[in-house]
C-alpha cells in the first residue's frame, strides 16, 4: 500500500515500521523521485541544489528553510503544459503562492487557480493576467467576487446557489457578464490508489449530482441569463496515483453536460477535471509522469464523448502539489539525539509542526536523509520531531539514519513545496521559515524568514 493522504480516516497505515522504508545499506543513498531534479551528493558527502551546497545555504540563510529548486519547478510546469497541450493547465495556488512563484507559472505559459481574497491578491500584486486565473471556494464573499469581478478574472467555479444570486447579483450592479462553471460533486472520492463511488457527497464543496441540485444550478445560471456558463467543474481528491477515479467522475459529468444539452439545447464548451495527481513521499510512491496522466485521461474524455454524442470539450486540469511539491525540500538542524530505552532514537530538529503539519494533521508520511555529510555508521531506525510542546510533533515517522546523528547535523526532508508552507502556523510564536529559489549557483529569498518584531507587530494589547 502506497503512503496514504490521510491514514488516520482511511485506515491505520502509519504503524508499518520499517518494513516500508528503504534498506539500511543506502542510507547515504538519494532515491532520484524524491528530490528536485538539480540536487546531488557532492564528493564530500553534502547536498547541494542548483549547484550551491546545502551547508552553504545554511550559513546564509539559517535554519529551518525550504528550498526551491528553481529549474526543477519550471521543468514541472512544461512537463504537465507540453502534456496536456490544448488542455488549459491551471496551477493550483493553495499548494504553495507567492510572488516569485505566480510569476514562474506565468512565465511558463500556465494558469493560476487561487480560492481566496488573499491569494487573489498576491497573483494580482504579482500581475499574473486576469482572464487566465479562476476563482474557487465554498463560501466566497461579496468583496472577494467583487474584486474577481472588477479584476477580470477569467473563470469563477460556483458553489452554491447563494453564491449564484450573490454573483447575479454584483454582476448587474457591475455590468459584468463573468465566464462560470458549475462544481459538481459527482459522489467519487479518490485517495492515493482508493476510490469509493458511492456515499460521498457529504461534504461542503459543490452541488450534488445524484440529488439534482447540479442540473438545478445549471438550468437556474442559463434561465437567468446574466452569468456565461462556460462548463463543470470536478474535483475527487488529493494525492492520487491512477486515473481510475477521474474515469467514474467524467463520466459522471458528461452524463449532466449530456442531460443539460437535451434539456436545454446547450451543449458546454468546458469540462474541468480538478487535480489531486500525486507525488512520491517515500519510497512506496510511484506517481505517473504527466504524460502518462494527459494519455489516460484524454482516452477518459474521448471514451465518454462518444458514448454521449458529446462533442468534446476544452479539458482543464489544477495540479498544485504534482508542480510544486517535488521541487522543494525543509532544511533543518538537529538539536538533540535520544535513544528511548531501545525502543527508537528521537532526533529533534529546530523546526517540526509549525512548519510541516502534514504528518500530524494527515498521518503524512515523509523521508529524510543527513545533508551534510556521509557516514559509515551502521544504521538506526529513527524518529524525526520537532521542537514544539506537543507529543505529535513528528516530521517524520520512521527514517533509517546513520547511528553517529548527532547535534549540529543537517536533516533534509524532500517533497515538502506543497502545503508544508502554505499551512504554516506561529504554534508556540515559533516564526515561519523562508523559503529560498535556488538556481545555477545562486539562491535568493523570495519568502523572508519572520521574526519576532513580525509576531509582535500584532499583538496591540
Amino acid at each position: 500500500m502506497r503512503a496514504h493522504e490521510a491514514g488516520a480516516l482511511h485506515g491505520d497505515i502509519g504503524n508499518r515500521g520499517p518494513a516500508w522504508l528503504r534498506t539500511p545499506e543506502d542510507v547515504n543513498a538519494l532515491v532520484p523521485q524524491l528530490w528536485p531534479r538539480t540536487v546531488r551528493r557532492t564528493a564530500n558527502g553534502s547536498l547541494e541544489i542548483g549547484g550551491v551546497s546545502v551547508a552553504a545555504l545554511a550559513e546564509e540563510h539559517g535554519t529551518p528553510a525550504y528550498f526551491l529548486d528553481e529549474d526543477d519547478l519550471r521543468a514541472r510546469c512544461r512537463d504537465f503544459s507540453s502534456a496536456f497541450a490544448g488542455a488549459d493547465v491551471y496551477y493550483a495556488g493553495k499548494s504553495f503562492l507567492c510572488k516569485a512563484v505566480v510569476r514562474v507559472v506565468a512565465e511558463e505559459g500556465l494558469f493560476l487557480d487561487v480560492c481566496s481574497g488573499g491569494e487573489l491578491a498576491v497573483a494580482l500584486a504579482a500581475d499574473f493576467p486576469a482572464e487566465r486565473l479562476a476563482l474557487h471556494g465554498n463560501n466566497k464573499s461579496v468583496s472577494e467576487l467583487r474584486r474577481a469581478l472588477e479584476a477580470g478574472v477569467g473563470r469563477i467555479i460556483l458553489d452554491s446557489f447563494q453564491e449564484i444570486d450573490r454573483l447575479t447579483e454584483l454582476a448587474r450592479e457591475l455590468d459584468k457578464r463573468p465566464v462560470v462553471l458549475v462544481r459538481v460533486t459527482v459522489g467519487v472520492e479518490a485517495h492515493t490508489h482508493e476510490f469509493i463511488a458511492t456515499a460521498h457527497e457529504d461534504q461542503k464543496f459543490g452541488f450534488s449530482l445524484a440529488g439534482g441540485a447540479a442540473f438545478e444550478a445549471a438550468t437556474k445560471v442559463l434561465d437567468e441569463g446574466v452569468l456565461e456558463l462556460r462548463g463543470l467543474h470536478s474535483h475527487i481528491g488529493s494525492q492520487i496515483f491512477d486515473t481510475a477515479g477521474f474515469e467514474v467522475a467524467a463520466r459522471r459529468v458528461l452524463e449532466l453536460q449530456a442531460q443539460i444539452r437535451d434539456a436545454r439545447g446547450v451543449e458546454l464548451p468546458e469540462l474541468d477535471l480538478g487535480g489531486g495527481f500525486g507525488i512520491a513521499y517515500t519510497t512506496q510512491d510511484d506517481p505517473s509522469p504527466a504524460a502518462d496522466l494527459a494519455k489516460r485521461i484524454n482516452k477518459i474524455i474521448d471514451a465518454e464523448c462518444e458514448n454521449e454524442k458529446l462533442s468534446r470539450p476544452r479539458l482543464s486540469i489544477e495540479p498544485g502539489r504534482a508542480i510544486v511539491g517535488p521541487a522543494v525540500f525543509t532544511l533543518y538542524e538537529v538539536g538533540t539525539v535520544k535513544d528511548v530505552d531501545g525502543i527508537r532514537t528521537y532526533v529533534s530538529v529546530d523546526g517540526g509542526m509549525s512548519d510541516n503539519i502534514r504528518t500530524a494533521l494527515y498521518d503524512a508520511s515523509y523521508s529524510a536523509t543527513v545533508a551534510n555529510r556521509t557516514s559509515q555508521a551502521p544504521p538506526m531506525l529513527a524518529r524525526v520531531v520537532g521542537k514544539h510542546c506537543e507529543s505529535g510533533d513528528i516530521v517524520v515517522k520512521d527514517e533509517f539514519l546513520p547511528a553517529d546523528v548527532q547535534p549540529g547535523d543537517l536533516v533534509a526532508v524532500p517533497g515538502t513545496g506543497a502545503y508544508c508552507r502554505s499551512m504554516a502556523s506561529n504554534y508556540n510564536h515559533v516564526p515561519r521559515p523562508p523559503v529560498v529559489a535556488v538556481r545555477d549557483g545562486v539562491s535568493r529569498v523570495i519568502v523572508r524568514r519572520e521574526t519576532e518584531d513580525d509576531l509582535l507587530a500584532l499583538d496591540v494589547g
